[in-house]
């Protein structure tokens, strides 16, 4: 299968909207492995004057683990779903937040350099065209040593971890989906996961784009060897890694 990019993935992700909080949550530690990566970022006085873009928002799950994190940081959502978007501006306790409906690729033409302290990345590469230019994007909006995390479906590099995945995908995910009516977009998830970085190619990727201090952290359950979390720090210095 083609995975699905830019506006056919946007529209998969409009149409599975209205049932994906119901679908993640019935996924063990899914809501608190994504609080432990906001943790993760280290923000300090619990976000006291420190402005926090979260990447691929969605409907807000990974924007109510920020909160949970840093609960007076000023937080940026965008996301490229309207529909995903429109669930979580919807949710009370998200009100504070400034949401923004952009794909990322479009983000350098609505915020300014230095914009951000800390950036938040949840489940987002693997869906990118072109997750290079996505990172130089990131370190250009980030202050220098500002913070990256990125919570993503990262496969160990073990037999065993791609098995576990393929078998929890084609057992319980992909029939989820398919009664949920949204079979396409569980099919990309399967096989975006399968195509994407190894953990450590990711990290690699994060340490040529100019990310400091590259950190990879596992993340407990079913999900150990298939979820981390990747920390980094923004460096000045121009121009990627060669």
């Amino acid at each position: 299968m083609t995975l699905l990019r830019g506006d056919a993935l946007s529209a998969a992700f409009d149409r599975g909207s209205g049932t994906y909080d119901r679908l993640v949550a019935a996924s063990p530690g899914y809501h608190a492995h994504l609080r432990r990566s906001a943790r993760r970022l280290g923000l300090a006085d619990e976000g006291r004057g420190l402005r926090v873009l979260d990447l691929g928002c969605g409907t807000g799950a990974s924007t109510a683990a920020l909160l949970a994190a840093a609960p007076h940081a000023r937080i940026t959502g965008v996301d490229a779903s309207a529909g995903m978007l429109d669930r979580a501006v919807a949710k009370s306790g998200l009100a504070g937040v400034d949401f923004v409906h952009a794909p990322v690729e479009e983000l350098a033409d609505r915020l300014l350099p230095g914009s951000f302290d800390a950036v938040f990345a949840g489940y987002l590469f693997r869906n990118l065209d072109d997750p290079d230019k996505t990172l130089d994007l990131v370190r250009g909006l980030l202050v220098p040593d500002g913070r990256l995390a990125v919570h993503e479906y990262t496969l160990g590099g073990s037999p065993v971890h791609r098995g576990v995945w393929n078998a929890v995908c084609s057992m319980i995910i992909q029939p989820a989906g398919r009664l949920a009516g949204d079979a396409d977009l569980y099919r990309h998830l399967r096989d975006s996961v399968v195509r994407f970085d190894t953990a450590p190619a990711f990290a690699q990727r994060l340490r040529r784009a100019g990310f400091a201090d590259v950190r990879v952290l596992p993340l407990p359950g079913w999900q150990t060897g298939i979820t981390h979390t990747f920390v980094g720090r923004a460096t000045a210095e121009e121009g990627r890694r060669s």
